[in-house]
């Protein structure tokens, strides 16, 4: 699973929708067309592209908190909540996220999973001072007993860094990494997911361009997003491995606000049971059950 943070399938708009404005070669070269909410659903051979709800019935902007929290723990956060929160977990979810979540699942199965990300000292600095206040997806990993990933594994091909070709750690930490271009990267996590029963990578860059922020890299975080999903859809083992792409709620697809979006999340299938998982999927809820049901 390859979650990609604050994506949506929006409008057919030139001006606001970076998706049609810059154009996207892994849509482009699979699908021949870009996902809108005209056409909102793609497929080509064993690869589909579809809307997934992440408003889950509840008003309001979904937000990261309740939005990952129902897609891998697979219950309907925002409206056990009673409103759609983030960014981090909300209070009265976190013992269901400890119960329910989809690496807690895999493990009680006696399944190996794997979180491929890895994390600079400043988190682990921050961990170990008593400090406990996490985002969704590495709450998930912890109290699952999922082992944080560091440098060592970057540098030995066995985790990515979040933006995955260590050049922001390199500048911005002071790390000595080899820089890796998008689809070794990809290449990378699709070994790594060679080795595990169900391997979860996260991407959070998506949401900072859609939010704005960064906004002096935001075509070249663009192009390396989308050479990098390109890479993981075609080298992809079809015949053995399920490849899904998920997103928790809109906010890439429309530059014209820098606030998340109602629109439905972006989802995407490949390879095994490809087909029947996207057929099964209405919201987030519906992601986790499914995976399961398929995958595990």
């Amino acid at each position: 699973m390859v979650f990609l943070d604050g994506v949506g399938i929006g409008k057919k708009d030139y001006q606001f929708n970076p998706f049609f404005k810059f154009g996207f070669k892994a849509f482009d070269k699979i699908f021949g067309e870009m996902p809108s909410l005209e056409n909102p659903k793609l497929a080509n051979d064993d690869i589909y592209l579809f809307p997934c709800d992440a408003t889950l019935g509840v008003p309001g902007l979904p937000q990261s908190g309740t939005g990952q929290t129902s897609l891998f723990c697979g219950f309907n956060a925002p409206k056990f909540v009673g409103k759609h929160f983030g960014p981090y977990p909300y209070s009265t979810t976190i013992p269901l996220l400890e119960e329910k979540n989809i690496l807690v699942r895999y493990k009680k199965l006696n399944k190996r999973s794997y979180f491929a990300n890895a994390y600079p000292e400043a988190f682990f600095k921050y961990i170990n001072s008593g400090r406990s206040r996490l985002g969704v997806t590495a709450m998930t990993c912890k109290v699952a007993g999922i082992k944080f990933n560091s440098f060592e594994e970057v540098r030995d091909g066995n985790a990515l860094t979040a933006e995955m070709t260590n050049e922001r750690w390199n500048k911005k930490l002071g790390y000595n990494l080899p820089f890796i271009d998008p689809e070794t990267a990809a290449r990378k996590l699709i070994n790594i997911a060679a080795s595990n029963d169900f391997t979860l990578y996260e991407y959070y860059l998506t949401d900072h361009i859609g939010h704005q922020r960064l906004g002096e890299e935001f075509e070249k975080i663009f192009d390396e997003v989308d050479r990098f999903l390109l890479t993981l859809m075609t080298e992809l083992d079809h015949s053995l491995m399920t490849l899904i792409i998920c997103s928790d709620h809109g906010n890439l697809e429309d530059l014209s606000t820098k606030t998340h979006t109602l629109n439905p999340a972006l989802m995407i299938t490949a390879g095994k049971f490809s087909k029947e998982i996207s057929y099964s999927i209405q919201d987030l809820s519906d992601v986790t059950p499914v995976i399961m049901k398929y995958c595990a």
